[in-house]
């Protein structure tokens, strides 16, 4: 029976970690979140931020706020620190969550001239006319088991789309290679 206890341990860790670690980022940002507004009923902190973007968002969907966000817009990009901040945050929150998402179409990009070496990325700009590299796109390469990537300059014929959802693609490498995706990579 005491040999096959580090198996058992073991087998117990991959149960529990996940679990236990899920349940406590959870619980983390809960309060983390719940300390912003200090109110001693927990999770009430949460449910008025949520509440609030909510409404934020419904009302600067309306036209009566548009002119509003119009100046508060023109002032931020007229602060020169502030502008790089706010420019480039207000670009990768429209990535992720915008009307023109740039995380869409997983691809597969050549690294290696010969095709031997593969990674996985996402297009983020088909044309680089703009940039003096025609004939090239932006590729956003995320790395395992990181919020962070490199964004890459790639001849357009090193670049294969892949039959995956942008969620099953980004799972795939922010996972290193672990996670098992739907439908095979070609």
């Amino acid at each position: 029976m005491f040999q096959f206890m580090p198996k058992y341990f073991l087998r117990g860790l991959l149960l529990v970690v996940p679990i236990a670690l899920t349940i406590y980022i959870i619980v983390i940002s809960i309060r983390w979140l719940d300390g912003l507004i200090d109110l001693n009923i927990p999770g009430l902190g949460l449910l008025i931020i949520l509440g609030s973007i909510t409404i934020i968002g419904y009302l600067g969907s309306t036209l009566l706020a548009q002119p509003f966000l119009n100046v508060f817009d023109k002032i931020m990009l007229r602060l020169p620190f502030v502008r790089i901040i706010y420019t480039s945050l207000r670009e990768l929150m429209s990535a992720f969550v915008g009307d023109q998402k740039k995380f869409n179409q997983p691809v597969m990009v050549d690294i290696l001239p010969d095709g031997t070496v593969k990674r996985v990325g996402f297009i983020t700009q088909e044309d680089m006319d703009s940039l003096g590299a025609p004939g090239f796109a932006a590729i956003y390469l995320p790395h395992s088991y990181n919020f962070s990537g490199n964004l890459i300059l790639v001849p357009k014929e090193q670049v294969t789309p892949i039959s995956l959802s942008s969620t099953d693609a980004m799972k795939f490498v922010v996972s290193g290679g672990v996670t098992s995706v739907n439908q095979p990579i070609k």
